[in-house]
């Protein structure tokens, strides 16, 4: 070998020993106290409940609230955009883009495990009618972020509750 990939290897095998020694770790969903759990009120092609889907894990999703330990329903989850900013000439500059979530979290009997709460997020996107193509793309990048943290706010909440 040469001296460079040598020198190259060594600093590779130093940089995973440092991070090996700080306790990292990659990010892992959370442990859900509960291994039934049933969505309701969501639209069947909403974007959320794809991405909520995908990132329960180990926990088994039922269609029959009746059988999970635990239902999270979903009150509203809508995607809003609006105008911040124009120019003189009527253009669209500036646009808002919010993404709210409104759901409770409530047991097999009907206990509530979480009473109804609020995840609205917002970002704010420039504009420009000459890129509107790329703009349209740029939005729906924008969402999925937003509804990937919501997602995972989501999961966070729910490794708190105590089902039992």
């Amino acid at each position: 070998m040469q001296r460079r990939q040598l020198l190259g290897h060594s600093a590779a095998l130093a940089a995973g020993a440092l991070l090996a020694g700080c306790g990292f770790q990659l990010q892992r969903p959370p442990e859900l106290p509960f291994r039934t759990i049933a969505l309701t009120g969501f639209n069947p092609r909403s974007p959320l409940l794809a991405e909520l889907r995908s990132r329960l894990g180990n926990t088994q999703l039922t269609e029959n609230p009746a059988q999970a330990e635990v239902v999270l329903q979903a009150l509203t989850d809508a995607r809003e955009r609006s105008v911040v900013a124009t120019t003189a000439a009527g253009q669209v500059r500036e646009v808002q883009l919010r993404s709210r979530f409104n759901f409770r979290v409530q047991a097999r009997g009907g206990r509530v495990l979480l009473p109804p709460s609020e995840l609205l997020l917002t970002r704010d996107m420039s504009y420009n009618e000459t890129a509107a193509l790329a703009k349209e793309q740029e939005e729906a990048q924008l969402y999925r972020a937003m509804e990937a943290d919501i997602a995972q706010q989501v999961l966070r909440r729910l490794a708190a509750v105590q089902p039992a």
